[in-house]
């Protein structure tokens, strides 16, 4: 199904607290008339420093797609081998080479080796969570490192990346912003949401739209964006004026906080409605049976094949959940080796690897970022159920592709059993950082709770500048 979550009620605008006593914010034509660069302590060289500050911020990409290995995937497995380190910490899987000469990944990915050359590889992340999965994602989607905080999402959370840039350079065409798929991910099962996937204080207008039906499945469609046979074109544009007429009696005695967050909705539904674009990139059918093949007939390979068809209809961001809970798939305290040999990388590898080629060879992977990444790392020692590694904060692996990251660089490291940061540590909040001034997003500016309180956007963390191009 499409669901647009209940989290989240109150909305909000990005912008600063109203003027005092009612006064209009003065206009640039204004200033221009009254020669007021002088008077708002503006000067000529200031200005030009601006401008080039604008020009070093441009946007590199103009599109995300995060697969997120939400449970925390073993660096240790897949990114990070240690054949040289001790029994009971060194891995039962063999390093292969890659398309990067000298670095070397875990054999059961062997397609998205063959992509390491477009990539940049991260290998000395860390944050403070150890424990709650809710706390971890949350930091690592937000960059807001809260500690050891869990349960579900609040309408007081950080928002989401998605709802970031959906706000602050929403499509330029008629699509959905975001989406996330394929679930809403619980902090266990029949627990509640997790925090991180959605708009946050910015309010429920801000959430993706989630697209809770598996694209894997024979009968796959959304019929929630098709008009009923009752409902012709005409009715629609008469039903668009209706809202345009109520929302400007709104806007003039109720204020513009007030139906900001109803409006949102009732454009965005009845702009769906008729955007073809949208609608077609849906239509999963219309892949040939080898391009879906190659990405993989399972729910998580056919959700990324259709992120990336959302993403060339012109959709902006596209979140990849890959659990339904959190203790489904990458959270591998129990049987570490068999889970990701037999389902978890041979699923991730064909999916992941898809993606980099078919954007590269769309001309897309340029303008879009890939990123891939979970919660945390697992545990340099294995333990006792059934070679199991447990959550492991201290240090860990992601990988970024595209939109403007450096092509082949290995970034940072871990020490000799892959337990903590030995060059270059990285925190979430400095990759978010890095991947919204990619997006062309100041990570310091403010954002506006509904109460008029800003907030930097990235709490902490900065740009990296060295995982640039």
């Amino acid at each position: 199904m499409l669901h647009r979550s209940d989290q989240c009620r109150a909305g909000s605008q990005a912008l600063p607290p109203p003027a005092a006593s009612g006064r209009q914010p003065i206009s640039r034509r204004h200033l221009i008339q009254a020669g007021g660069l002088g008077l708002m302590g503006l000067t000529l060289p200031r200005l030009l420093r601006a401008a080039a500050a604008a020009d070093r911020s441009a946007p590199r990409a103009d599109a995300c797609i995060i697969l997120f290995l939400n449970g925390g995937p073993s660096h240790l497995d897949m990114w990070d081998l240690k054949p040289e380190a001790p029994d009971g910490i060194r891995g039962e899987f063999a390093p292969i080479d890659s398309s990067l000469p000298g670095y070397r990944v875990g054999e059961h990915l062997p397609r998205l080796a063959q992509q390491m050359h477009r990539a940049t590889v991260v290998r000395s992340m860390h944050h403070s969570v150890n424990n709650a999965h809710a706390a971890a994602v949350y930091c690592a989607l937000t960059g807001h490192d809260r500690g050891e905080l869990g349960g579900g999402a609040q309408p007081t959370d950080y928002p989401s990346p998605g709802s970031v840039m959906t706000m602050l350079r929403p499509p330029e065409r008629i699509v959905v912003p975001q989406v996330c798929l394929p679930y809403i991910t619980k902090e266990g099962a029949g627990g509640p949401p997790q925090p991180g996937f959605f708009g946050g204080f910015l309010g429920a207008s801000r959430d993706p739209l989630f697209v809770l039906r598996d694209p894997n499945a024979p009968d796959f469609g959304v019929p929630e964006l098709t008009l009923t046979a009752d409902v012709s074109l005409e009715r629609l544009a008469l039903r668009r004026q209706l809202f345009r007429d109520v929302d400007a009696h709104l806007a003039t005695h109720a204020g513009q906080a007030q139906y900001d967050g109803l409006d949102q909705f009732q454009r965005q539904a009845l702009e769906l409605l008729t955007s073809e674009a949208s609608q077609r990139a849906f239509r999963l059918g219309e892949e040939p049976d080898n391009v879906r093949d190659a990405y993989g007939r399972n729910i998580y390979g056919q959700s990324v094949l259709l992120g990336r068809r959302l993403i060339e209809a012109g959709t902006r961001f596209v979140t990849v959940s890959w659990a339904p809970d959190a203790n489904a798939t990458w959270d591998t305290h129990g049987g570490n080796f068999k889970k990701l040999k037999g389902t978890l990388l041979p699923q991730l590898d064909a999916a992941a690897s898809s993606l980099i080629a078919d954007l590269a060879d769309r001309g897309l992977l340029e303008r879009t970022i890939v990123a891939i990444f979970g919660d945390f790392g697992r545990t340099p020692r294995i333990n006792a159920s059934d070679a199991g590694r447990d959550h492991w904060n201290f240090c860990y692996s992601l990988m970024l592709v595209g939109g403007g990251f450096r092509q082949g660089l290995i970034y940072g490291a871990s020490d000799k059993i892959g337990a903590f940061p030995a060059q270059n540590p990285l925190t979430p909040g400095d990759v978010v950082a890095t991947i919204y001034h990619a997006l062309g997003i100041d990570p310091t500016r403010e954002i506006y709770d509904p109460l008029r309180r800003p907030h930097r956007l990235v709490p902490t963390g900065d740009v990296v500048p060295d995982l640039l191009a």
